[in-house]
């Protein structure tokens, strides 16, 4: 299988490492000559190494886009338009109608195209995942999810864009359902233009009751924050996704109503061991599949399409001063 990466940024280097150790034809694209070289270092054939992708595009299979959001829509569509399968970077597009248009595209051409929403490919998310769906929990009640950490921000999105996306898939992703209504209180601490704190609230009216999610994010608090609390009528589960093994800690708490009064049962608490594997390999791994087999991928286009409406109505929500309906 040949696949070619688009973009050697940062994150792009990620994906380079990971797709140099995996059975395919590898090729890369990047306009800054530096990156190039580098990855020739790495390992990639000097003739495999070109500052337009376009110079490979029809000698490919697929190819994973690692460049800024703001140019996804223009390499996915032409990617599309020349009948290739592609991985691209979380968010799919910054538009809600250019993702629109990616998703429909997609599925016209009979194309593969998976959204780099990482969380889903953790062990801990198909645990918990897989625990709702049992009916463990019980009815779910809230979730509460913290992406946040003192570090550089990137200047292509906002932090809800480049870090709360990640949490806001995961809530859908648990609850297998979009919210009805979104609200979000946003910062420009820094004074770029763009945000760089934000708190947004998802609002799901499930057939099991209603569900208020809660993700916050941002690039000041100290440290390396990675946790979602998912809290069900049976069972609460507390995830660190920064430990290595027992990211999970699950409670069998309870509240028992009487009237006006409820009283607060501690149940058993239970670490959860997760398999050691790199979710950005696993979530590669399974493009790969994809390109393979033609399965629907986990995160295909639809899942991304869903996560950029929801924050551009995030948006909107700041922008109106008022909860935006689904």
């Amino acid at each position: 299988m040949k696949i070619m990466l688009i973009g050697l940024g940062r994150w792009g280097y990620n994906h380079l490492r990971l797709l140099l150790s995996l059975p395919i034809d590898l090729y890369v694209a990047d306009t800054d000559p530096k990156r190039l070289a580098d990855a020739v270092k790495a390992g990639i054939l000097p003739e495999r190494a070109a500052s337009d992708y376009r110079q490979f595009r029809d000698s490919v299979d697929a190819a994973v886009v690692v460049t800024p959001a703001q140019s996804h829509f223009a390499i996915c569509n032409d990617l599309l338009d020349a009948g290739k399968d592609v991985f691209v970077e979380k968010p799919l597009t910054i538009d809600p109608t250019e993702a629109r248009q990616l998703s429909d595209k997609a599925k016209l051409l009979s194309r593969i195209v998976q959204v780099g929403h990482i969380f889903r490919f953790d062990p801990a998310s198909t645990w918990i995942s897989e625990a709702i769906a049992r009916g463990d929990f019980g009815a779910v009640r809230m979730i509460r999810a913290d992406f946040s950490g003192f570090k550089r921000p990137r200047n292509d999105t906002g932090v809800m864009l480049a870090d709360a996306i990640h949490f806001v898939d995961l809530c859908n992703y648990f609850l297998h359902a979009n919210p009805n209504r979104v609200s979000a209180h946003l910062m420009d601490g820094l004074g770029r233009g763009m945000e760089d704190s934000a708190v947004v609230v998802l609002d799901y009216d499930l057939p099991a009751g209603h569900v208020q999610a809660v993700v916050e994010s941002n690039y000041f608090i100290p440290g390396k924050h990675r946790s979602v609390v998912v809290v069900g009528e049976k069972l609460t589960a507390e995830c660190d996704f920064n430990a290595s093994q027992y990211k999970i800690k699950a409670s069998e708490n309870r509240h028992e109503v009487k009237g006006l009064d409820a009283a607060a049962i501690e149940g058993t608490v239970h670490q959860i061991e997760s398999t050691p594997e790199e979710p950005l390999r696993a979530e590669l791994t399974a493009f790969l599949d994809s390109v393979k087999t033609r399965k629907l991928p986990l995160a295909d286009a639809e899942v991304g399409y869903d996560a950029v409406r929801i924050l551009d109505a995030a948006y909107r929500s700041v922008k109106e001063q008022r909860t935006i309906t689904l």
